[in-house]
């Protein structure tokens, strides 16, 4: 019994044999999630947790850990914690300052990625496996257990496609945000999607509480084609159909994730595109600099982001720029490869200075 993949309606039926008290199972579950036990004998001593299901974990249950690689500190004070799992690869999560208030945490979510998006180093790596949700669990509550602030987010923006994972991060989702679990709002665990639709619309069916951004990156199909392959499996027209959907059903805006490129996608023929496609849909536009160090895509310089975001005033809707950080160690938004370079290395015992 993996106490670190399984959600409380689940720990609740795996325990059920033993007729524990709610209290008793929910005992068990927080000293997991809520106290960040490391060792199935800590779980045991947590109080109210009846001996007969202390014996019963003693003999049965376990609790894996992912293995820190190292930890490096960009010059921007974020962290990327590089991780390899027992079953197999190496995955990274990184620790993102917000002000000098909290933390948010960005979790991969598969080794490698499939979509082979032509910006993204994840893509280059090709698809390995799925994680599994302890795995998922892990990278936050051992990033939790070294900070110096609370974690009060987790985007799933790291390495791999949420969405296609979707019953591991869905149930990774649930325990983050359980009051016994590490206590997270819902409205402050994003999953990032570059347009799986089956998936968005039984997101939307299910109502989740957490919050999904789309990247778009081009409303113009032949552009978006060129950097997203996704568009040929879900062309824009299906995805801009089931964010109508999800805006319907949730009654918010949703999120645009747009990476700019320059001398690509900052035209003015690029934001009266965005403007035609979700005519009529509350959207708020998330600009993010390209980031790739190939270099065969390069940022947009001032004077070209400034005029973008003069011609997205057709859209009448917000515009915000997301700021990609730890661009020095490999942690800005596309360049997760399991890299291993720049800023300051870091141990445990200084990692939250």
């Amino acid at each position: 019994m993996n106490l670190k993949q399984l959600s409380l309606p689940e720990l609740e039926q795996a325990l059920a044999p033993l007729a524990p008290t709610p209290t008793a199972v929910r005992k068990v579950f927080a000293a997991v999630f809520a106290h960040g036990a490391t060792t199935v004998e800590d779980v045991c001593r947590a109080p109210q947790v009846p001996k007969r299901v202390a014996e019963h974990l003693r003999a049965h249950a376990e609790l894996p850990r992912l293995e820190v690689v190292e930890r490096r500190k960009a010059e921007d004070g974020f962290v990327k914690y590089l991780f390899a799992s027992p079953l197999g690869g190496r995955v990274e999560a990184v620790r993102i300052p917000i002000f000098d208030e909290k933390y948010i945490v960005c979790v991969s979510s598969q080794v490698g990625c499939a979509l082979a998006c032509d910006f993204c180093m994840t893509g280059k790596l090709g698809f390995q496996r799925n994680l599994k949700t302890w795995e998922i669990l892990d990278q936050v509550l051992q990033v939790r257990a070294e900070a110096d602030r609370p974690v009060r987010g987790v985007v799933f923006m790291g390495m791999g496609e949420p969405l296609l994972n979707y019953a591991e991060t869905i149930r990774a989702a649930q325990v983050l945000s359980n009051p016994a679990g590490l206590a997270i709002s819902g409205t402050a665990i994003t999953f990032s999607t570059a347009g799986m639709v089956p998936q968005i619309r039984r997101y939307t069916k299910e109502g989740h509480p957490y919050r999904l951004t789309f990247s778009v990156t081009s409303a113009i199909p032949e552009k978006r084609l060129k950097v997203l392959p996704i568009e040929k499996a879900h062309p824009l027209p299906e995805l801009v159909d089931a964010i109508r959907e999800y805006t319907q059903v949730r009654r918010e805006r949703a999120m645009i994730a747009y990476v700019a490129i320059s001398g690509f996608n900052l035209g003015l023929e690029d934001a009266l595109a965005l403007k035609d496609a979700f005519e009529g849909i509350p959207i708020k536009v998330d600009l993010i600099d390209v980031t790739d160090p190939t270099g065969k895509y390069q940022p947009p310089t001032a004077e070209e982001l400034k005029a973008f975001r003069d011609h997205l005033q057709v859209l009448k809707s917000p515009i915000a720029r997301r700021y990609s950080g730890g661009k020095d160690i490999g942690a800005a938004c596309g360049t997760l490869e399991a890299s291993q370079y720049g800023g300051t290395l870091l141990t445990p015992r200084v990692t939250g200075a």
